[in-house]
């Protein structure tokens, strides 16, 4: 089973844009890093397209060329199918930035993608999504996600199991 991305981590932000990458999740880096090996620091995609409005997603090299190798893939045949691969393009290829991890575990966000989210420096919640992981100001991330799970944990019977949304039953 490949290694995953899981949990969630609050880490700071300084003001000139370095945050630490969990240890966890920098093993999964190193680990679907084709170009990575000891001594080397591992890389990632950030993703900023329009489509994240309040947030971030990070994803492993491999898992991002993969993608990549999807969307160019698309050969299209119908105006519809080249809206797809034009819209993918832009969102996905064009609004991402490859970031590689320091030595000291740590990235250093664009000035770009700090100001989509509002950060300058303070508090962020690294949240692990499986495939990818995803950036948060601390905030945001208490007021949407927090909310939203609440929500959802309030309107299930006693006794409710999550495992019974990825197994059915």
């Amino acid at each position: 089973m490949t290694a995953s991305f899981t949990g969630e981590y609050p880490q700071r932000i300084d003001g000139k844009g370095r945050m630490s990458i969990p240890s966890d999740f920098r093993r999964v880096l190193e680990a679907n890093d084709p170009n990575w090996t000891e001594g080397l620091n591992p890389s990632l995609y950030l993703l900023y397209g329009e489509h994240l409005r309040d947030h971030l997603k990070a994803y492993t090299v491999a898992a991002f060329n993969e993608v990549a190798q999807q969307i160019m893939a698309i050969k299209p045949r119908t105006p519809e199918e080249a809206q797809r691969k034009a819209v993918s393009q832009r969102l996905i290829l064009g609004q991402s930035v490859r970031l590689e991890v320091d030595r000291d575990g740590r990235i250093v966000m664009p000035i770009r993608q700090r100001q989509k989210l509002g950060l300058t420096e303070g508090e962020v919640v690294f949240s692990g999504g499986g495939d990818h992981f995803e950036i948060w100001a601390a905030a945001t991330f208490e007021e949407k996600v927090g909310a939203q799970m609440r929500a959802f944990l309030e309107a299930q019977p006693e006794g409710f199991d999550p495992m019974t949304l990825v197994w059915g039953g």
